[in-house]
């Protein structure tokens, strides 16, 4: 048994290790080649950063984080001038390239109010390594929340795997915000496994920084609160009251923000454009219908699961359905949202190692889902092992092999945990 584990271990490590060699020393490297190339702007690029900013902005020296002036800093800081429209490598209103405005509610100020006194390079510096310390966390309270007792070696290697995972890496190179989302789904989902339903939902209200990555979620467990209202009516207590806080403490200190945020969102999409993963995938029509269709079959799943009890395996199951879901619908298909899907492999794994066999299809789906997924480490390997032979023409056609299987990934896991749990008769509604 340890001989194994030392071997998964270390194979653990350098698969990871291998993504993030990959991330700094080859993906890095082509973009700064290509800025380079083409006059393209690069400044400090941390996703963190305009929101810090907009939160000293406001907290400090009470100025207006969506106005045209903070954006104006914000690009000074993030791409390392304000953008020229004049300029065709700038982004600008009609490219798909987001301009880093403040498009994000106003009371996330409140969970950055603890570093605005401090230089936003410390700033950067602790947020990577609380990233770096969530993903970790992430996978324990998944582990706990899907009911799978695995042994302390393998949630060692799991942890491991996270940390070193594609879209995990490239939210904490790019310092995301959806990452420390991701770990106060995990934490509410955990409080909710423990029983601790009061705390669940403040921590549920306070992912809410990201709405649309948040409020899926938020559906499902009103309906699942509202199927056994009494025993389950502190959930809603606790969101209701932090939410109430939030939106309340950000009308004080910003009178009329919902208003600027919903304009900075309309903003964000129009020079984003951007599209859900099975929209990317199928096309605009074709898309949509995929969409509510995938809608439609998740809400017959989840409720035959409202009965559910926030202990039980079928329970967890369902979070990691609407999780999975979210990634696949929601208008972002950046990979670093694909952390939402720790749950659903958590649990796919999980029902895997109990020996259930399954109809030869359903085997190779499963198959299938796992070479999509572990794909970026094969790649990665494979370039950080040949990195020395890299030329740059070679590097540039080849760079991105590891992102191939993005798309893929989150229609897999969304299929396959819907088919497990349609499968699997434990907690049957």
């Amino acid at each position: 048994m340890q001989k194994r584990f030392l071997v998964a271990f270390a194979l653990a490590v350098i698969a990871s290790a291998s993504t993030w060699f990959y991330a700094n020393r080859i993906l890095r490297a082509q973009q700064v080649a290509e800025a380079a190339a083409h006059g393209r702007p690069r400044g400090n690029l941390s996703d963190l950063y305009p929101r810090w900013l907009g939160a000293r902005e406001l907290l400090k020296h009470h100025r207006n984080p969506y106005g045209a002036e903070i954006t104006r800093e914000i690009q000074q800081g993030y791409y390392g001038r304000p953008l020229d429209p004049a300029r065709s490598a700038d982004p600008h209103s009609d490219e798909p390239k987001d301009q880093q405005g403040f498009a994000y509610p106003a009371y996330v100020v409140f969970l950055l109010a603890p570093t605005v006194d401090l230089p936003f390079e410390t700033v950067q510096i602790a947020f990577r390594w609380l990233l770096i310390g969530l993903a970790v966390i992430t996978v324990l309270l998944w582990l706990r929340v899907v009911c799978w007792k695995a042994w302390c070696g393998t949630a060692v290697i799991l942890a491991v795997l996270a940390v070193g995972w594609l879209p995990m890496v490239q939210g904490i190179k790019l310092q995301q915000l959806s990452l420390l989302v991701a770990g106060l789904l995990a934490a509410c989902a955990a409080c909710l496994s423990s029983g601790w339903l009061f705390l669940a939902g403040g921590l549920l209200a306070l992912a809410t920084i990201k709405p649309q990555l948040a409020w899926p979620l938020v559906a499902w467990l009103l309906v699942w609160t509202g199927y056994d209202w009494r025993a389950r009516r502190r959930f809603v207590f606790g969101f209701g009251l932090v939410m109430l806080l939030l939106l309340g403490g950000a009308e004080l200190v910003l009178p009329g923000w919902p208003g600027m945020f919903l304009n900075a969102i309309r903003q964000y999409h129009q020079y984003t454009h951007n599209e859900s993963v099975l929209v990317w995938l199928l096309g605009g029509i074709l898309g949509h219908v995929a969409e509510v269709a995938s809608v439609l079959v998740a809400g017959a799943y989840l409720w035959r699961r409202r009965q559910e009890p926030a202990s039980s395996a079928a329970f967890g199951r369902s979070l990691a359905a609407v999780l999975a879901l979210t990634v696949l619908v929601v208008p972002m298909f950046a990979p670093y949202n694909q952390v939402l899907l720790i749950p659903a492999i958590l649990s796919l794994l999980r029902s895997a190692s109990s020996g259930g066999a399954g109809l030869p299809a359903i085997r190779l789906a499963r198959m299938i889902g796992a070479l999509f997924l572990i794909w970026p480490w094969i790649a990665t390997l494979g370039l950080s092992a040949g990195y020395l032979w890299l030329t740059p023409g070679l590097r540039e056609k080849i760079y991105l092999v590891p992102f191939y299987s993005n798309f893929m990934v989150p229609v897999f896991v969304f299929g396959l945990v819907l088919l497990d749990g349609f499968m699997n008769s434990e907690g049957a509604g």
